[in-house]
């Protein structure tokens, strides 16, 4: 568990460097509101954390497709968050962008997260269990019981 929190740390480290980052670059070096300059750099995140999480974090072995289609289901509320706490920061109370984006970049890994670990690459049952007595255990049948041709 500890081993799990420690990647997740260190891969919540270069999504929230990518966010940031590119947030910071287009919002700050080319004039770019902030709110939209966050998004790009909360997309460019996206392709970030997904790599990390599904190979490394959590080694999921769930298919593409499936973790894919939750992990965007768990970006589109982690998504919805940043933009609200960089509207209201921003827009309403003219706060910077960097300290508002920060608080936004503290709130969103919690949410990852617990949707994350519990959802999106939980591993998921066997869809097709092989039946228990089906490959019964050897120590069922000792060779003593076994039948031996006399010679």
């Amino acid at each position: 568990m500890i081993a799990r929190l420690v990647r997740y740390a260190v891969s919540g480290g270069a999504s929230a460097l990518t966010h940031f980052g590119v947030g910071l670059v287009l919002a700050d070096g080319l004039g770019v509101r902030p709110v939209t300059a966050s998004a790009a750099g909360f997309a460019a995140s996206v392709v970030v954390s997904y790599v990390l999480q599904h190979a490394w974090v959590f080694r999921s072995t769930a298919a593409h497709a499936r973790a894919g289609a939750k992990f965007l289901t768990v970006t589109a509320a982690a998504f919805t968050l940043n933009t609200a706490v960089l509207w209201l920061g921003t827009e309403v109370l003219h706060a910077p962008y960097p300290p508002v984006q920060a608080v936004a970049l503290v709130a969103i890994p919690l949410l990852n997260y617990s949707l994350n670990s519990r959802w999106t690459f939980r591993p998921e049952p066997d869809p097709f269990p092989l039946p228990a007595d089906l490959h019964p255990p050897r120590e069922r049948f000792p060779v003593e019981d076994e039948v031996h041709p006399q010679s």
